[in-house]
């Protein structure tokens, strides 16, 4: 380019608006263009790949990512509805509700703030329905209240649904995402549900009612350790996190390095303790299958 060129009038790449006249006796004022916001929730943050997904997509497609199949944690009442016939859940033991037997700091407002969050009274919902037609006993916990600790009530309650189908002889399945493990917050209380679930259980067995175990992202501590892996099937979903403690803990406590995927899905299907791994857009008709070959709802 020429020297002198560089000295040229430039051409103008922005117009100035000038400010609207202002009205008589009043203030002049300067138009500004409105400022539109995004909405909140419109778009999701893939925990897998970190693709951004519209989120209205997601749902669609079950929660679970497009591009990596990374399985997203849902709360107790979306999974109630991919797995059970429209309309035909009916929650059981609604008014089963927490308080505090230590009187141990800030526990109120917790649980307070907790059932606000998750429009949840407890971190599970347990109730009767039908998949395919098929009645049976239904437990999803819910990991959002509470990291989906296991206090006296929701102990209380899985026992008391497995007590119903003793009685009713439906067929049970309990859908687990129990990250928090035993809650602290009620010490023994808290501690002495795994032996009353499992004992339960043990009643249903010899009953013969079958009872299937789906485990989700996570199921650790005490809800690993008690009824979650008791069911005589186990299902497990992709991807998810499974054990009593946590990788970090044990691999601190032991000072070891632990192997790939450790308490992955994977690696408990490989070492015996689960059954099969399932899509979650699998898990509905995979259940319904399970039943009737157990001949429940009118053979396999």
């Amino acid at each position: 380019m020429p020297l002198k060129e560089l000295f040229n009038t430039k051409p103008k790449y922005v117009t100035i608006k000038p400010p609207t006249p202002a009205p008589p006796g009043g203030v002049e004022t300067v138009e500004r263009p409105e400022k539109k916001e995004i909405p909140d929730g419109l778009w999701t943050k893939c925990g897998g790949c970190g693709q951004t997904i519209y989120t209205k997509d997601l749902a669609k497609n079950l929660f679970v990512c497009p591009r990596c199949d990374h399985h997203f944690r849902i709360g107790a009442r979306e999974r109630i509805n991919q797995l059970l016939d429209e309309g035909s859940f009916s929650e059981l033991f609604a008014d089963l509700r927490s308080v505090d037997p230590l009187g141990f700091p800030d526990y109120p407002a917790k649980l307070k703030r907790a059932q606000q969050e998750s429009g949840l009274s407890e971190a599970i919902l347990v109730g009767t329905g039908k998949l395919e037609g098929i009645p049976l006993g239904l437990g999803v916990m819910d990991a959002n209240f509470m990291m989906g600790s296991m206090g006296s009530v929701v102990g209380e309650k899985v026992t008391r649904l497995i007590e119903y189908c003793l009685e009713t002889r439906l067929p049970l399945v309990i859908v687990a995402a129990g990250g928090g493990g035993a809650r602290m917050q009620e010490g023994v209380l808290s501690l002495m549900q795994m032996a009353k679930t499992s004992a339960a259980l043990g009643r249903l067995g010899l009953a013969g009612i079958l009872y299937i175990s789906v485990l989700t992202d996570p199921t650790m501590g005490g809800v690993f350790a008690s009824f979650a892996t008791l069911g005589d099937i186990i299902i497990c979903e992709p991807g998810a996190l499974l054990g009593f403690t946590g990788p970090r803990v044990i691999q601190q406590t032991i000072r070891q390095t632990l192997p790939p995927g450790f308490q992955s899905s994977k690696f408990q299907l490989e070492h015996g303790l689960a059954d099969m791994i399932v899509h979650r857009r699998e898990l509905r008709s995979t259940i319904a299958r399970l039943l009737r070959f157990h001949h429940y709802g009118g053979g396999a």
